[in-house]
């Protein structure tokens, strides 16, 4: 059974720093790409960053500059650095592992940033 979980979540004060954690088990191979997709309360799921095994990335425009996504094969981890939070950065943020037509996705790690 795959899975995906991620850790490195809570309460940080706006300007602060976090370091999320995604860690899946199960598979072989590396995904070929994972990412970082984030739900505020009330809003639709969108996505934050992603990464493939070749190194490209995305980021989504309202963080950008902010976070940074890295990965970790051979631990088949990836990873968000996150500065500069703002409360509008509060959400669960979920990792998705894909690879070929399947797409795998964690439970979510509750991300709160308020004084």
């Amino acid at each position: 059974q795959v899975q995906l979980v991620e850790s490195g979540g809570g309460l940080v004060q706006p300007g602060g720093s976090l370091r999320l954690s995604c860690a899946a088990s199960g598979i072989i191979f590396n995904f070929n790409t994972m990412a970082w997709y984030r739900q505020a309360p009330g809003k639709q799921r969108e996505l934050v960053a992603a990464m493939t095994t070749s190194g490209s990335t995305m980021y989504t425009d309202s963080m950008k500059g902010r976070i940074t996504i890295s990965r970790d094969n051979a631990k088949n981890t990836v990873y968000l650095q996150m500065s500069s939070l703002k409360p509008e950065d509060t959400a669960v943020y979920y990792c998705k592992g894909s690879l070929g037509l399947n797409a795998y996705w964690g439970q979510g790690t509750q991300v709160t940033v308020s004084s």
